[in-house]
């Protein structure tokens, strides 16, 4: 505990002498400090793995939970000499706590020059799902209050609002969710006087990357991100630049900042990172802006630099990272176009809906509250109890799925709470978060089946609302009321009233993995086991529904 008081105040004391860093911003499709010199992002991802999974579709393996590295002052403190050794001026963190403090590690990353890119997205239920996407209160209220907790430093180059989310063809009907994303945060920004880019992040597909990275950035500027992320890994063992013609082909014209947010690949080992003096040449440098170089620390799949000691105290490197270190020494920043040079911002057109990129230019309103307050409050008869439960955002999720299959059965639906983006039709309650989306399921339910008290259990996850409408048609015509409760089309978020980091997370936090803070018990909330789901879900059946099961 006294190493982490000493961190925070050596960081206060070295913030207090150091001027803040340069403001880096978009012209053209290039980044600039202010004083006219060409930015490039060397730098490295910064954060330990969390829990995974072993079956993720997309065939990285995504944690259950997440640590904040951010939050961990001695841990900062500890990494940061070997930060400056690799010699990196940016580092991406893929979660961050915004209620936990983060002053020490940013103070101290700042006085090293290392700028760093935040994704405001968690694991698990604080993202847009490529599987049944949307763009709900919730997240918004988890964005912001993210962007609001980092606004106050000097050296967040970037936020990201997704990180390949997109995996293939049919997952671009969530498109939409994420330029709505990015409209809304770059609305709050603005409001707060803030030019911080606000980004995204893809996996290096094949045939739909490039209409996706067309997409974000087409349109007005205030619908469009500032700068797209590829995760690159292509160039394996001792390649050469031909492992990045089909990109450089692709991206030549691209008018907004490209960058390769993550690159390394394990599969021809050693890591030799040759691809780093090509990434930083005269031949890539007209399309890209740098890169980072995947990760610092361990990760799945034989990824990582260092090894941090038992009790999290000390560092050792790898030859991986000794080899890093000198492909990046070796970098000279070409400092051309000059900014004058760089032209004027602007986007491209929007591609066209086809079978390889599935989604519409029609985009979500921005989530406002309004509308979901007016059903919890006025519209609900049977209602969603499990808030407690440590496995709510699993029962969630299949709930909802089978309430809709057994609307479905009686003749009803679900479009009033859902959201489509091939279409880009949104229900009115679409922008709702999900216990309230299936409050007006369960809601739904209840009433087409003549209020039968066992039609509100789903094996003890409801309850009857005894204050709530006296009628299916009570219920119907305040829902219908409800629908117009709020403001519709584009309007400028504003800051949650408290932290929305609690608000159906689904992960556990903890400000570092290594044990070293003192923050490490806070804003806590775990997964439950999918067995449990699996139970609940099968007495749902038996009690409710009399043995009728589709899982939508």
């Amino acid at each position: 505990m006294r190493f982490f008081h000493t961190v925070t105040a050596v960081a206060a004391a070295v913030a207090a002498t150091v001027s803040a860093l340069p403001k880096v911003t978009r012209q053209g499709r290039y980044l600039y400090q202010e004083d006219g010199t060409r930015f490039y992002i060397k730098g490295i991802s910064y954060q330990e793995q969390g829990t995974v999974t072993t079956s993720d579709p997309s065939g990285f393996p995504e944690p259950t939970d997440y640590y904040d590295p951010l939050a961990d002052a001695a841990g900062c403190q500890r990494d940061i000499p070997f930060l400056k050794q690799l010699g990196v001026n940016a580092i991406r963190v893929y979660s961050v706590n915004s209620a936990l403090n983060h002053d020490a590690c940013m103070s101290a990353l700042s006085s090293a020059g290392i700028y760093t890119i935040i994704d405001l997205a968690l694991p698990v239920n604080g993202s847009i799902d490529r599987a049944s996407p949307a763009w709900t209160v919730n997240l918004l209220n988890l964005y912001v209050g993210t962007v609001d907790a980092f606004l106050k430093y000097d050296n967040v180059l970037a936020f990201n609002v997704g990180n390949e989310v997109v995996t293939g063809t049919p997952d671009t009907v969530a498109a939409p969710f994420i330029k709505a994303a990015a409209r809304d945060v770059k609305a709050y920004l603005k409001s707060k006087g803030s030019s911080i880019l606000v980004g995204f992040s893809s996996t290096d597909g094949s045939t739909w990357v490039f209409p996706l990275a067309e997409y974000l950035a087409c349109g007005a500027d205030t619908t469009a991100i500032d700068i797209f992320g590829i995760n690159v890994y292509r160039w394996c063992g001792n390649g050469d630049i031909s492992n990045y013609n089909t990109l450089l082909s692709t991206f030549q014209n691209y008018p907004i900042p490209a960058y390769f947010s993550e690159f390394g690949c394990v599969d021809s080992p050693p890591r030799l990172w040759t691809e780093v003096a090509a990434l930083f040449g005269s031949q890539m440098t007209p399309i890209f802006s740098g890169g980072l170089a995947f990760s610092y620390f361990p990760a799945v799949g034989g990824y990582g630099m260092v090894t941090i000691s038992a009790d999290g105290s000390s560092v050792t490197t790898s030859d991986d990272f000794n080899r890093l270190q000198q492909q990046y020494s070796q970098v000279s920043f070409i400092n051309t176009p000059s900014r004058t040079e760089a032209g004027s911002n602007s986007q491209p057109n929007c591609p066209a809906q086809d079978t390889n990129f599935l989604a519409s230019t029609n985009l979500p309103d921005t989530p406002t509250s309004q509308s979901c307050d007016c059903l919890n409050a006025n519209a609900f008869s049977c209602v969603f109890s499990n808030t407690a439960s440590n496995g709510t955002s699993l029962i969630v999720g299949d709930l909802l799925n089978y309430g809709c299959s057994q609307l479905g059965q009686l003749g009803s639906t679900c479009d009033p709470i859902g959201a489509n983006g091939a279409t880009g039709t949104y229900g009115a309650f679409s922008e709702c978060d999900p216990n309230t989306k299936l409050s007006y399921v369960l809601t739904q339910y209840y009433e087409l089946t003549n209020r039968n008290s066992a039609s509100c259990s789903f094996a003890g996850n409801a309850t009857i609302v005894s204050t709530g409408p006296a009628n299916a048609q009570a219920a119907n015509s305040a829902a219908s009321s409800c629908a117009t409760a709020g403001p519709t089309g584009t309007v400028v978020p504003t800051a949650p009233a408290t932290s929305a980091r609690g608000n159906n997370a689904g992960t556990t936090q903890t400000a570092g993995g290594n044990g070293n803070s003192n923050q490490n018990n806070a804003a806590m909330s775990t997964l439950g086991d999918s067995k449990v789901v699996s139970a609940v879900l099968a007495l749902t059946v038996s009690a409710v529904a009399g043995g009728f099961w589709v899982l939508l």
